[in-house]
């Protein structure tokens, strides 16, 4: 066991160094996601939609898979069908 002590303290260092940078990378993807508004207010004055409306599209969204096509900051209109006029029908 002895002469290979060394590669087992380089297994455990590189898995620590690994797993450090992945969580690292994992809150900082978190800290720069996009933030959600309390709420759209038209020049008037008027409410338009609150923060929970939009927790609440973004559940609808997920519920039928729209979070598999595209990226948080959105291109997925370019790969996937808009389900906007679907959903007032």
């Amino acid at each position: 066991m002895g002469e290979y002590k060394k590669y087992w303290i380089a297994v455990v260092a590189v898995l620590i160094i690994g797993f450090s940078i992945l969580g690292y990378l994992g809150t900082d993807v978190y800290h720069q996601a996009p933030p959600v508004p309390t709420a759209y207010v038209s020049q008037d004055g008027q409410v338009l939609f609150t923060k929970e409306d939009i927790l609440h599209g973004q559940s609808a969204w997920q519920s039928t898979g729209g979070q598999s096509v595209g990226t948080v900051l959105g291109h997925g209109a370019y790969q996937a069908p808009d389900w906007t006029a679907d959903w007032l029908h």
